[in-house]
C-alpha cells in the first residue's frame, strides 16, 4: 500500500491511498467465498462456486464492491497512522480507481480521504514552572459554618405564620402556562428558599409569601418537553417552615459526635475545614495549570469540529436547528473542545493509560450520581458507544494530575505545597510496581511477562488517585 498526504490547511489533510491488486487479493477471495455461500447455482454446491462462475452470474463488480467495502476502513486507518495525524471527524472518502471489472484480473484500488485532523502544537516545558494558590486560612467563621451545617442535620422544621424568607422551607405547588395553555404542574414539593436549584426567579417569587399565598413570574423551564421555553409560572406556598437548630453546647457535641465538649467538637471541625481547604488547593493548582497550558499553546480549533459538537448538543436537548441557541453556546463549545485537544496531547505526551479498574470505578460513581443501578448504566453506556468518551475524559483528568508532579506549587504565603495526597507521586508508583512484582513472582521467576503486565496495571492503579483533584473539579 502506498499513501501520500496533502495538507489542505493546518487542521485538514487529504490522503491518497493506492492498494495494488496483489494486496487486495485476500479480500477478493473472501468476497468470492461470501457471495458463493449466498447464491444457489445449479450444478454447484452452495459455498463451492468457482470465481469465474460468480463473475458470470453475479458480476465481478459486485465482488469488487464487497471486497472494497471490507478493505477500505482498514486501509484508511493504516494511512492515518502513517500520516501521524489524529482525526477529529469522519473522513470524506472518494474511490477514484477500482481493480479491473472486466478482462484480466489486475489493476488497483485508489481512494482519497479528506479529514479534519487535530492541529499540531508544542506543549510548554513544565520543569521550573511555579504555580501559586491561596494559602489555607481557617478562622472562626469557617468553624461556625461547619458547626451550623452539622446543627442543621439535627435541626427540626416548625411552621410559621410570617412571610417566607431566605433559608425557610416552603411546601409549594407550581403551574406552568405557555400561550394560555398549562404545560406542566407539580404539587407538594418542599423547597429551601435561596437554594436556586429549581427555576430562575423562584426564590424572588417566594420571598414575602405567607402560607396559602401565590405569586406569578416569567421564567425559562428547566425540564420536560418544554425545557428552554419561556413560561408564566404560578407558585403557591401551602406551608412555610423555619429550621430550628439545636443549641451549640456540650450536650449537642455528645449527641452529634464522639466528643464530650463543644470545644473539642469545634477543634475537630477546624481540622475538617483545614482538610477541605487543602483539597481545594489541589483543585486550584489543577485549574492554574490548565490556565497556563491554555495561555502557552497557540492553535485554532477547527470550525467543523465546533459545528459538529453544537449539532450534537442541540440534538441532545431536542433543539435541532435552533440557530439562536447555537450562537449562545458557540463560545463555550469552542473553549471546551480546545481544552479537550490540549489535554489529549498532554495525556499522549505523558503516556497516560486508563486501566479497567479505573473505568469501572468511574462508571460506578457516575451511575450513583444519576441514581441508576450500575449494571444498567454500564450497559446503556456501552450500547450508546460512550465508553471511549469516558476513557478519554479519565485520561485527560489523569494527565493534569500527573503534570502537576512536574511543577512547583506554592501558597500565597510562599510555602511550597505537597499535593501527593491528591495527585500521587512517582515514588508511590514505583513502589506499587515493586510490590506487585514481588506479589506475583514465583521462586523460579516464571511467567515474567505476566508479572510485568501486572506491574504495569499496578502502576496505572497507583496513578488513579492522581486524578482525584481533576475529577472532583469536573464534577462540580
Amino acid at each position: 500500500m502506498k499513501s501520500t498526504v496533502e495538507n489542505l490547511d493546518p487542521a485538514r489533510i487529504k490522503l491518497t491511498v493506492e492498494v495494488p491488486y496483489e494486496e487486495l487479493k485476500p479480500s477478493l477471495d473472501a468476497a468470492y467465498k461470501e457471495i458463493g455461500s449466498q447464491v444457489q447455482i445449479p450444478g454447484f454446491r452452495r459455498g463451492h462456486v468457482p470465481a469465474r462462475i460468480i463473475d458470470q452470474r453475479v458480476g465481478r463488480a459486485s465482488v469488487i464492491q464487497e471486497a472494497v467495502n471490507a478493505e477500505l476502513p482498514n486501509r484508511y486507518r493504516d494511512a492515518m497512522a502513517e500520516s501521524g495525524r489524529v482525526p477529529l471527524l469522519q473522513p470524506e472518502v472518494e474511490v477514484t480507481e477500482l481493480p479491473n471489472v472486466t478482462g484480466a484480473n489486475g489493476g488497483q484500488l485508489v481512494f482519497t480521504a479528506e479529514v479534519t485532523v487535530r492541529p499540531e502544537f508544542d506543549l510548554p516545558e513544565l520543569d521550573g514552572v511555579e504555580l501559586t494558590v491561596d494559602a489555607v486560612e481557617v478562622g472562626e467563621e469557617d468553624i461556625d459554618s461547619e458547626l451550623d451545617s452539622l446543627r442543621a442535620r439535627f435541626g427540626s422544621l416548625k411552621s410559621v405564620g410570617r412571610k417566607a424568607k431566605t433559608g425557610d422551607f416552603v411546601t409549594i405547588d407550581l403551574t406552568a402556562v405557555i400561550d394560555g395553555e398549562e404545560v406542566d404542574s407539580v404539587s407538594g414539593v418542599s423547597y429551601e428558599i435561596g437554594k436556586g436549584n429549581m427555576l430562575k426567579g423562584l426564590d424572588t417569587a417566594l420571598r414575602g409569601l405567607k402560607a396559602e399565598e401565590s405569586a406569578t413570574f416569567t421564567t425559562e423551564l428547566a425540564g420536560g418537553e418544554h425545557a428552554g421555553e419561556e413560561a408564566e409560572v404560578t407558585v403557591t406556598a401551602s406551608a412555610v417552615k423555619q429550621r430550628e437548630l439545636p443549641e451549640a453546647d456540650d450536650e449537642f457535641a455528645q449527641m452529634a459526635s464522639e466528643f464530650d465538649t463543644i470545644a473539642e467538637l469545634r477543634e475537630d471541625l477546624a481540622k475538617q475545614a483545614t482538610n477541605r481547604k487543602t483539597a481545594d488547593q489541589a483543585v486550584a493548582a489543577r485549574d492554574a495549570l490548565l490556565d497556563l497550558l491554555r495561555e502557552k499553546v497557540d492553535f485554532e480549533v477547527p470550525q467543523a469540529v465546533i459545528d459538529n459538537e453544537i449539532t450534537q448538543h442541540l440534538a441532545a436537548e431536542g433543539k435541532e436547528g435552533d440557530e439562536e441557541h447555537a450562537a449562545e453556546i458557540s463560545d463555550d463549545v469552542a473553549s471546551s473542545v480546545r481544552d479537550q485537544i490540549i489535554l489529549d496531547v498532554l495525556a499522549e505526551t505523558l503516556d497516560v493509560r486508563v486501566d479497567q479498574s479505573e473505568l469501572l470505578d468511574f462508571l460506578f460513581q457516575t451511575a450513583q450520581q444519576y441514581g441508576m443501578e450500575p449494571g444498567q448504566f454500564m450497559q446503556g453506556a456501552q450500547q450508546a458507544g460512550q465508553i471511549p468518551a469516558f476513557v478519554s475524559e479519565l485520561a485527560r483528568n489523569k494527565s493534569l494530575a500527573l503534570a502537576l508532579r512536574q511543577v512547583t506549587v506554592k501558597d500565597s504565603a510562599g510555602k511550597e505545597l505537597d499535593l501527593s495526597e491528591f495527585i500521587g507521586s512517582d515514588e508511590a508508583d514505583a513502589a506499587a510496581i515493586v510490590d506487585e512484582v514481588e506479589r506475583v513472582a514465583t521462586p523460579a521467576d516464571a511467567d515474567s511477562a505476566g508479572s510485568a503486565s501486572s506491574a504495569s496495571s499496578a502502576s496505572a492503579a497507583s496513578s488513579a488517585s492522581s486524578a482525584s483533584a481533576a475529577s472532583s473539579a469536573s464534577a462540580e
